[in-house]
């Protein structure tokens, strides 16, 4: 008589809770030191569930198909000269920003979900966050080597790797990993696989995505989408960890509560780079951020709350900070980088005039009042061969690490601004949530590795400009500064003229 087919759940516990195994002669609080410490407080771990059910080996068959799939189309991408069919070269710097801002986080989130596997006592989660500490290697590797083509024919992608432990702007993502990772292993998947993964993520990759597809890039549209039904279990698994905390203790509650107030804020103010990218750098856009911001989180996001009041879980602390100054923050993150271009690896511009004539339709009560006026000086100014480039150094918040750029909400013409004080000195900040999030553990955040406090100090290679851009490993004149006077403008303005004459060629035979 055939034996009997085990059923996927049967299987799943066979090839996860059944690999465990009690221990005998080690205090198992010895062994998951950082399991009570942040006051979470867990009753019964084989009440987690985990709805996908992945066992290890069908973990390597799926991940094998869909890694033939990806670099099958990433070798025809390369040998059809697919940088070519893009539609400007100025969408290679949303790639630039894409590999310096997001791929590190990736090989953050894998070294991240590998620690905290060690500290979960739960078979469940260890097993979860195992797969997901892999695909999160796999993300990182496969958008390398897919960039990696651009590498050969644009500035700015050659270092980038050590650009993330030194370029001013880039601290605004390693900070928001490293104060993740260096929290319990609690709050980092709460940090990281609910409030980043579930709320934020399709802020992140959509519009990464859909801009690729837009705008001619089918390697990133290609390994976007190989990524996406892993993108699919992290969420889940967020989802999953807060439901069972809140369910275990009703000590929880308040504890989950903190967290997620903190870390929606801090993953939103990371999406300002974001929300620029959509709004400044794709030369066909896909939507505004403002309308991004209402789909993804006002209506998405608001069901999601809805969902999980049950629980007595609300909505996120200053969430409706976030409605207020949507129309505001892509611009005044735009015009930051448009000042400071000259210490980063990728370019800016003026947008075009029908691009600002977009903007103005999409952004009808913040754009012509706020924006439109200064982008049609500095436009000037470049004509007359005074490109502006900001020679200060801007104030930083201690929380985001962004710069003091962001106008209030309820005055547009005035900079958002609040300060703390802690053992005698004072603190700075771009937003009450950012404040309040000092407030509540200021011994952390008083060791914030702030850049700008650094070059002062001469920590950064020295007390020039030019020794700052050596330091970061930055050609000037060649990755940064004016698009219309780059390299990669000429270049590409020479491969398209280039393209014309081939075409003309055979018309030319036949006449």
């Amino acid at each position: 008589m055939a034996a009997k087919r085990m059923s996927l759940r049967d299987k799943y516990n066979r090839m996860t809770r059944d690999l465990a195994w009690d221990f005998s002669y080690q205090d198992p609080k010895k062994i998951f030191e950082q399991a009570d410490f942040e006051g979470i407080k867990i009753e019964d771990w084989d009440k987690w569930e985990d709805p996908f059910r992945l066992t290890m080996d069908a973990y390597w068959k799926y991940q094998g198909e869909k890694e033939r799939k990806l670099y099958a189309i990433i070798d025809a991408f390369a040998q059809n000269n697919g940088q070519l069919n893009i539609t400007d070269a100025r969408y290679v710097n949303a790639i630039k920003l894409f590999l310096t801002g997001v791929s590190p986080l990736e090989y953050m989130a894998h070294r991240g979900f590998a620690m905290i596997g060690r500290q979960l006592p739960g078979v469940g989660p260890q097993v979860a966050c195992q797969m997901q500490s892999l695909d999160e290697l796999r993300h990182v590797q496969t958008q390398i080597h897919t960039i990696s083509h651009y590498n050969k024919y644009f500035n700015g992608f050659q270092d980038f790797r050590h650009m993330h432990d030194r370029v001013w702007y880039l601290s605004v993502p390693k900070s928001f990993f490293d104060d993740a990772a260096s929290a319990g292993p609690f709050e980092f998947i709460t940090a990281i696989s609910f409030s980043f993964e579930y709320v934020l993520t399709n802020l992140l990759f959509m519009p990464f995505m859909s801009g690729a597809a837009y705008n001619g890039d089918m390697a990133t549209v290609t390994f976007g989408f190989s990524a996406q039904s892993d993108e699919a279990r992290h969420m889940t698994l967020g989802l999953e960890v807060v439901k069972f905390m809140l369910e275990q203790h009703p000590d929880n509650l308040p504890i989950v509560q903190r967290w997620i107030d903190k870390w929606f804020w801090r993953g939103y103010r990371l999406l300002t780079l974001v929300g620029m990218m959509m709004d400044y750098m794709l030369p066909k856009r896909v939507m505004s951020w403002k309308e991004a911001w209402e789909m993804y989180f006002e209506q998405n996001g608001g069901a999601l709350f809805n969902d999980l009041a049950r629980y007595g879980i609300r909505m996120p602390k200053y969430w409706e900070q976030t409605v207020a100054e949507k129309g505001l923050i892509s611009h005044a993150a735009w015009g930051t980088f448009y000042n400071y271009c000259h210490a980063a690896p990728f370019h800016t511009w003026i947008p075009e005039k029908d691009e600002l004539d977009w903007l103005s339709e999409k952004y009808p009560d913040t754009f012509d009042k706020f924006f439109r006026p200064r982008y049609e000086h500095w436009a000037e100014q470049e004509k007359q061969g005074k490109r502006f480039y900001n020679p200060s150094l801007p104030m930083l918040c201690t929380t985001c690490q962004i710069p003091m750029v962001f106008p209030e909400a309820s005055d547009p013409t005035l900079t958002s601004y609040r300060s703390s004080v802690h053992n005698g000195e004072r603190y700075h900040f771009c937003s009450d949530g950012c404040k309040d999030i000092f407030d509540h553990e200021p011994e952390k955040y008083v060791q914030s590795w702030l850049p700008v406090h650094q070059i002062f100090q001469g920590n950064c290679g020295g007390a020039t400009v030019p020794d700052v851009l050596d330091w970061y490993h930055l050609r000037d004149g060649i990755d940064n500064r004016e698009y219309l006077a780059s390299p990669d403008r000429a270049n590409w303005e020479r491969w398209k003229a280039g393209e014309e004459e081939a075409a003309e060629l055979p018309k030319a035979a036949a006449g």
